[in-house]
């Protein structure tokens, strides 16, 4: 499976590097104003695609801010809101992650 994706990799990489060869005549981009840019047309493409990655993920940020405080919190089975963690049984857990009081003899019915 590793010679595999070594391949893989392997062979996007000399894509990629073949594309970059491909492409090394000068190319202009004009901004506003009589503004010029000119690079090889490698280093465009690059710049495009990394431009538009940082302004898709700041696009995507305001949303993830947002929705971190509206999701409610999960309780596992056992866990009650108003008392903090419990065991499937009921009974506070010890440091250990067992009963206070005695072992569990048997799995719990709702699952391990």
């Amino acid at each position: 499976m590793r010679l595999i994706l070594w391949t893989l990799k392997a062979l996007v990489f000399f894509t990629l590097f073949a594309f970059a060869l491909n492409n090394q005549h000068p190319a202009s981009v004009k901004w506003f104003f009589g503004v010029e840019w000119q690079a090889p047309m490698v280093f465009v493409v690059l710049a495009s695609f990394g431009a538009g990655c940082v302004l898709g993920v700041l696009a995507m940020v305001p949303g993830r801010w947002r929705g971190r405080g509206l999701r409610p919190r999960t309780l596992t089975p056992g866990q009650r809101a108003d008392t903090g963690t419990t065991n499937t049984a009921g009974r506070p857990t010890g440091a250990s992650g067992d009963s206070a009081d005695s072992p569990v003899s048997a799995p719990p019915r709702d699952g391990l």
